[in-house]
């Protein structure tokens, strides 16, 4: 027997447990069905579960799911990253507070902490997902440091070297000075801070004139090598090829035209430092400028690069800045530019400044030796494969995002000055000679024959880009350089689900080098989820105290609740609001279920294998055998459209209203006999209960698999593998939804009133019945018992004669139902207080629309109160429609 109250933590260990004992999760590459294949996007191995694991976890699961329901040889991938910097800072901060370093302890020693940080610490985000209900075949589990993925990676690193794809150069990359290393784009936070916008004169050579450059960053002018204005500028036309004598320095850079600047912005002259700035970089490269580094690998001044060039009147100054931090530096040489003249003005100025996001270090543009992989050319057959359909996005708008990347791509920085990763596959000889090899034995060996006897080497100290590894994920997890069976089988896969912030550094990535190593994209679509935010819409923040814990949610509500919020919440790629008093809500949607089917079991509504859809006889049962073979249909077309909040609101209007709030409110009397209606009643509940434990079963599966168990309908456990529903043949279905859902409009539009009229609960009140056809009268006496009881009427009748003074009315298609309230309640203030509230909402609409209608607010206003004033809108917009409505009803 149920117990009055599902509780979540009594049966989701239990049966997560037996679902993986029985290995329900396992896909089989030796069975006949069609293979359905989803990647999990790798968690970081540092990682714990969190919100947006919460979402894009429990789509694919809903996914995966289904398609094994469906009978498909389901694959969904799991594994974890290595996260170089994160996990290699988790380290360091271990050894820290044990008084030590990395650097104290040497490399090896250091590597062995990692991996024994990871075997101890690194399962806590895949046990996490399994608490979330994720059905990944953990029997495939792979990190992207295993010997198998380590392989492919040495494996692709030689290949793209050998054909030019890979190559070592000096370029500017964004640098982290705490861990000294570059660091891609995605470790690298814009945060707004308040600093200054400091003015400077540059003497221009040879005239009497000074040329301003305003500058965030004076520190750098120390390695100016030009000075840009645009071409178009009348105000420098005649400077364009002149120099100016650099501050401090002394050397003589010249002044060019360039694009670069913005005639608009302060002077039209900007400082051009090209070590140290991206866009300056770019006007270097063009105009065939020098590129002297003034900051170190710890953002220290340097001065070797600019020392040799010339003797500087201002020497002893310019040697006391060596080795100062830059931000020391920089209240130094603006004090030195005042004193000397140089300094026109300060303005205060906000401006976006890029941050690390494990170090929280200022980023430095460094320039710097590194290893590259040539994006452009893999970009090309990866854009082809989008542009010609081979890869679609869903939605497909994120496919400009993708193409606006790929089209103006960058070579790609794949080396990091870590201890932890990949280590790069290159020896160097004594001489610099460089050999690239995927084992130290093959590299040995070229060697060898290059010089003709055998030469020490030592390995390249650098590590690859995560990014380049987890590149390789969809091919490198099934055995890949192998063929191996699983190779064979699920690539290509069939659906990514990941985030939009990671379509270039991840998604993109992995289309490229499924295009150059297995000459097929990785996958067919690409899902593409939102932010998930607070109830509010605001973005999570640790500084707003608003970042919810997904097993803080799990732990109140159940993992179910939390599932089925976020689907029901998700869908197009839209930000999704997530919060306690929303889970809390949908727990309310897994309560109705179970108190469903408890009410099913009170009444011996046990399956009955005899049972055949075709056979109903009664309008009740046949209506709601229809209206699930429409939920099934509506349910399946959202799931295969990628709709998954469609889905989860067809299931939920099916369950709550059809089957519980209708049918099995309609039914109750007749499951109290024991004639031939109440056992096909009995019958037909317990079909549709099993019908909708499968349909439920991919969003909520922990509840649906319990009441799967207690009532039998098949093995402990079976749930997640029984087949997924599909419409059933129904007679006369069509008669049978005319004839039921008449009765259920009349009792809702009955209800409608008593609600807006505020008739007591408990007052009974009689319905006449105008302008009816001769069916609609007899419907309405068939339907009499079941009127009364769930509308509260007290008698039904036609009505003869004039309409009664002080009644209410609802249409209800050619005929008025009319409900006589005099006496009941008072008309007059009830019309009254429905004109007041209305006028209520009507002021309020009208304040929203002006605030929305001010360009100002729209402009200034956070993105998250903008959409929270425009759902207030509609919310006043659909009472004042509500109100209008109940005003029309009173006669």
């Amino acid at each position: 027997m149920l117990d009055k109250n599902f509780d979540p933590a009594a049966f989701e260990s239990r049966l997560y447990g037996l679902w993986e004992q029985a290995g329900a999760f396992a896909a089989d590459p030796s069975r006949a069905a069609t293979p359905f294949t989803i990647m999990i996007p790798p968690p970081n191995v540092t990682g714990s579960l969190h919100v947006g694991h919460a979402l894009t976890m429990t789509l694919q699961d809903v996914l995966i799911r289904h398609h094994r329901m469906n009978g498909r040889d389901a694959l969904w991938q799991p594994g974890t990253d290595h996260a170089g910097i994160a996990t290699q800072l988790m380290v360091e901060r271990e050894l820290q507070r044990e008084g030590t370093s990395r650097q104290e302890i040497g490399r090896d020693a250091f590597l062995d902490r990692v991996w024994t940080w990871k075997a101890e610490q690194g399962g806590t985000i895949t046990r996490q997902l399994r608490r979330l209900g994720a059905s990944p075949d953990w029997s495939r589990e792979r990190f992207t440091m295993d010997e198998g993925l380590s392989k492919a990676v040495r494996t692709i690193f030689v290949r793209l070297f050998n054909d030019g794809l890979i190559y070592r150069a000096k370029r500017l990359v964004n640098w982290d000075p705490v861990f000294r290393s570059a660091i891609s784009d995605l470790e690298v936070e814009m945060r707004e801070v308040k600093g200054n916008l400091w003015h400077l004169r540059y003497p221009v050579e040879g005239t009497g004139q000074t040329i301003t450059v305003a500058t965030t960053r004076p520190e750098t002018m120390l390695g100016d090598t030009a000075v840009a204005v645009h071409p178009t500028d009348e105000r420098y036309a005649d400077l364009v090829g002149r120099t100016v004598i650099l501050p401090i320095t002394g050397r003589r850079i010249p002044i060019v035209a360039d694009e670069h600047s913005d005639p608009e912005k302060g002077s039209g002259a900007v400082k051009i430092t090209p070590a140290h700035d991206f866009n300056d970089f770019g006007v270097g490269q063009r105009h065939g400028l020098a590129m002297p580094s003034v900051l170190d690998r710890e953002a220290r001044i340097t001065l070797a690069e600019i020392r040799a060039e010339s003797a500087p009147p201002d020497a002893a100054f310019l040697d006391s800045l060596d080795g100062l931090d830059r931000f020391e530096a920089r209240r130094r040489i603006v004090a030195h530019l005042e004193d000397i003249g140089a300094l026109e003005k300060i303005e205060p100025h906000v401006h976006a400044v890029p941050h690390a996001d494990r170090s929280n270090a200022v980023i430095e543009p460094l320039l710097t030796e590194q290893w590259f992989c040539n994006a452009e050319v893999l970009a090309g057959p990866a854009i082809e494969a989008v542009e010609d359909g081979r890869v679609q996005f869903v939605p497909k708008s994120w496919e400009n995002t993708y193409f606006a990347w790929m089209r103006n791509i960058e070579p790609w920085c794949i080396s990091r000055q870590l201890w932890w990763g990949h280590r790069i596959p290159a020896w160097y000889a004594p001489d610099g000679t460089v050999f690239v090899a995927e084992t130290e034995e093959a590299a040995l060996a070229e060697a060898a024959e290059h010089f003709g006897h055998t030469v020490a080497l030592r390995q390249d100290d650098d590590v690859l880009d995560t990014w380049f590894s987890s590149a390789l994920w969809p091919f490198s997890t099934l055995g890949w350089p192998e063929n191996t069976p699983e190779l064979d089988r699920y690539y290509p896969g069939d659906v990514l689900v990941t985030g939009f912030d990671i379509i270039f550094f991840w998604v993109a990535r992995m289309i490229m080098m499924g295009m150059y190593a297995m000459g097929d994209v990785p996958f067919r679509t690409v899902m593409i989820n939102g932010l998930v935010r607070d109830e509010r819409g605001q973005k999570m923040s640790k500084t707003k105290g608003n970042v919810i814990d997904p097993l803080a949610l799990i732990d109140q509500f159940g993992a179910d609740a939390l599932r089925y919020t976020v689907i029901a919440q998700s869908g197009a790629g839209r930000n999704i609001k997530l919060g306690p008093n929303m889970v809390e809500a949908n727990r309310s949607f897994v309560t109705k279920l179970w108190n469903a089917a408890r009410f099913c079991e009170m009444n011996q509504c046990r399956p009955d294998p005899a049972f055949r859809p075709e056979t109903a006889a009664l309008p009740l049962s046949r209506w709601i055998l229809d209206a699930a073979n429409r939920a099934v249909l509506e349910a399946t077309e959202a799931l295969e459209g990628f709709r998954l909040a469609d889905y989860a609101q067809a299931c939920y209007r099916f369950t709550w209203g059809d089957f519980c709030d209708w049918f099995l409110e309609l039914a109750k009397p007749g499951l109290a006999g024991e004639d031939d209606a109440a056992r096909e009643l009995r019958a037909v509940a317990a079909h549709v209960l099993g019908l909708l434990l499968r349909l439920l079963h991919p969003v909520i599966p922990f509840v649906t698999e319990a009441l799967w168990d207690e009532f039998g309908y098949g093995a402990p456990g079976s749930l997640i593998r029984a087949a997924w529903p599909v419409p059933e043949a129904v007679r006369e279905a069509v008669a049978a939804r005319d004839e039921v859902s008449w009765a259920i409009r009349a009792i809702s539009e009955i209800r409608a009133v008593r609600s807006e009229m505020n008739v007591p609960a408990a007052t009974r009140i009689d319905l006449l019945i105008r302008d009816a056809a001769p069916e609609t009268l007899a419907r309405a006496a068939r339907w009499r018992e079941e009127i009364g009881r769930l509308a509260r009427v007290a008698t039904l009748a036609p009505l003869e004669g004039e309409m009664p003074q002080g009644a209410a009315q609802a249409i209800l298609d050619e005929a008025t139902l009319v409900l006589p309230l005099a006496g009941i309640i008072d008309l007059a203030a009830e019309r009254k207080r429905l004109a007041t509230t209305r006028a209520k909402a009507e002021a309020e609409a009208g304040k929203l629309r002006g605030k929305l209608g001010n360009e100002d607010f729209v402009r200034r206003a956070p993105e998250e109160v903008i959409a929270e004033n425009r759902e207030r809108l509609e919310a006043a917009e659909a009472e004042m429609a509500r109100l209008d409505a109940a005003l029309a009803r009173i006669a």
